[in-house]
């Protein structure tokens, strides 16, 4: 099986994918780390990508994801995937692919970036994502202003996992 958390920046995707991960004992996959240096160096400079920039990288994740799945093996993948063609192109398998999507306001993800260090995506760009956002129909919508358990026990009731 692969879940699929989605959502905006700061939603807390690597941070709620790598307790799932643990917790299932799966592997976990970031997928901001197949970026390719180009598309990093863009949102660092707080240039939002283009669904050009994007393409190449959604097809490694969607390879990634059919080897995962050709495998057998479970995986937990934090990745945007802002609108729908982007879900659609990681929906390597619908009956291997399961989407969560942690959805916040914008000013409770504002803070999170605002405190956030260290990482390439700059607050600044936090409108662009709220702007691209298609909020999916086919996922588990989980609200991300609980805590990291109630999450975790939000989405693993609701995946049945």
């Amino acid at each position: 099986m692969v879940v699929i958390l989605m959502g905006v920046s700061g939603a807390g995707k690597t941070t709620i994918g790598r307790l799932l991960a643990h917790t299932l004992g799966w592997r976990f996959l970031e997928g901001d780390d197949f970026h390719p240096p180009a598309n990093v160096a863009k949102m660092h400079a707080g240039v939002p990508l283009t669904d050009e920039d994007r393409e190449p990288w959604l097809e490694t994740l969607r390879g990634v994801l059919a080897e995962a799945v050709a495998r057998g093996e479970n995986v937990v993948l934090a990745c945007s995937a802002l609108r729908a063609r982007y879900r659609q192109v990681l929906s390597v398998d619908p009956a291997q692919v399961r989407w969560v999507y942690l959805r916040g306001s914008p000013s409770l993800i504002a803070q999170r970036l605002a405190a956030r260090r260290g990482h390439f995506m700059p607050p600044s760009l936090l409108d662009s994502q709220f702007n691209v956002l298609e909020e999916p129909q086919d996922a588990l919508g989980v609200d991300v202003s609980q805590g990291q358990r109630a999450v975790i026990d939000t989405l693993r009731a609701g995946l049945r996992i």
